[in-house]
This record gives structure tokens, sequence and C-alpha cells, in this order.
């Protein structure tokens, strides 16, 4: 390696979820702060959470069924 090019690597730095876990890592900053890790991601846990504030799925549910057609178009009849 050269030297005085490369960042202060820390060997104990500390990475806090907004879940409460906290993590012993290595990184280049001394804390890190994430959103989302494995004791709280859906995917690791198994559990879906579906985060709806704006009421987002139902209207998209509703405007999905207001596009299915509601009835099948005739056919002429051929004499």
């Amino acid at each position: 390696m050269k030297a005085d090019i490369h960042p202060k690597f820390f060997t104990e730095a500390n990475a806090t979820c907004v879940c409460g876990a906290a993590f012993v890592i290595g990184s280049t900053t001394e804390k890190i702060k994430v959103e989302i890790c494995s004791n709280c991601h859906p995917f690791y846990t198994g559990n879906d959470k579906i985060l709806d504030t704006a009421g987002r799925v139902e209207k998209f549910k509703t405007r999905a069924a207001a596009a299915k057609p509601t009835k099948a178009p005739k056919k002429k009849s051929s004499k």
C-alpha cells in the first residue's frame, strides 16, 4: 500500500439502525446510521411490512379494478 493515500480504517466502528439494533463492524467512518438492517428487513425476518401512509395501495387497487373491462364485446353473427 502507498503511504498517506488511504482513509483511516476503524476496526470497531458502530453501526446503529432505527429499529434499535447496534453492530460493531469495520469501516472508514466511526459511526454509521442505517434505516434498515438484518434484524428488521423483511427478507431476513420473513415478515412483510407495508408502509402505506397515503392510501396508495387502496388507490392502486381501485384504479386496477376500474381498468378491467366490465363486459365482453359482442360477437357479430355471420349469416
